[in-house]
């Protein structure tokens, strides 16, 4: 029996069974736990109560005191710092990075007027849309997805941003506006893919795990979570990134975008390496960021 930590929200426990599923088709046994986290019960501004990784820390304090043996995380929730003795087991195949719009009338992003009340919880979308000069007014808010569309149909804002990948998962892609081009808003290093964590020293785990790993998405994920953790910034900091594997002219490559909000607006950057090596390609984009301050 595979013991599977998930947060109690909608969107963790569809993404907990995602797992589930693939490892239930593999033969094998799964329990799913459920967790709460900080940032379930905390509805404060992120940035107060520690960045993203509230949500991550019980399910590792779970995992490591042997109460569950896999935990399912959102990779881009999931602070770079590695913790000892756990490990990403497998990174499945990564659903569509990119963020969406969801906004009143069925608005696009040009479409909103000048003032326009747009919500979002993360400042990585609110420096990347006040780079674009569209006079936007950006507001913080937190909640699920349920709640955070709810302030769009009760007219209390005129647009919110969301995760794509979060809104596919939930079945919910039709009440989309806009689905946003990464050269307007670059994606958080790591959205929309998984991380499945284990203990590093579970063999039996480690082998369940191993047929849902795709090399590809952990490459492009690799380089821009090294990128993020080269610049020392926290999940919760105005940095985009987005890699992806790609044909060269000598066979694969991996190409990597990467952005920074400063106060005087977005710099913006990209770079390619060898597909072996995303670590290099991450630590090179950022240092190159840095250098352009």
């Amino acid at each position: 029996m595979i013991r599977l930590g998930t947060r109690r929200s909608a969107l963790a426990t569809v993404q907990a069974n995602l797992v589930a599923d693939q490892l239930r088709a593999l033969g094998h046994e799964v329990e799913l736990v459920p967790i709460v986290t900080t940032g379930d019960v905390n509805l404060a501004p992120m940035q107060q109560i520690g960045g993203t990784g509230v949500f991550v820390s019980a399910l590792r304090d779970a995992l490591m005191a042997g109460e569950i043996d896999v935990a399912v995380h959102s990779l881009k929730d999931l602070p770079t710092a590695p913790v000892e003795g756990l490990t990403l087991g497998a990174i499945p195949l990564r659903e569509d990075p990119r963020d969406v719009l969801v906004a009143r009338d069925g608005l696009t992003l040009g479409e909103l007027p000048q003032g326009a009340l747009v919500g979002t919880g993360s400042a990585r979308r609110t420096a990347m849309l006040d780079g674009l000069g569209l006079g936007l007014e950006m507001t913080g808010i937190r909640g699920n997805v349920d709640t955070r569309i709810k302030l769009v149909t009760d007219g209390k804002l005129d647009a919110v941003v969301l995760a794509r990948a979060g809104l596919s998962r939930l079945g919910r892609l039709a009440e989309v506006t806009e689905t946003l081009d990464p050269i307007q808003v670059l994606p958080a290093p790591g959205q929309g893919a998984l991380g499945i964590e284990c203990r590093a020293d579970d063999t039996a785990v480690l082998a369940a795990l191993a047929p849902l790993e795709d090399p590809a998405t952990r490459a492009a994920v690799t380089a821009e979570r090294q990128m993020m953790a080269t610049l020392e910034a926290g999940c919760s900091a105005p940095v985009g990134a987005l890699a992806e594997v790609v044909e060269g002219e000598d066979g694969p490559e991996l190409w990597l975008r990467g952005a920074l909000g400063q106060d005087d607006g977005v710099r913006r950057l990209s770079a390619n390496g060898p597909v072996d090596d995303p670590v290099s390609l991450g630590i090179a984009l950022a240092n190159e960021l840095l250098e352009r301050e």
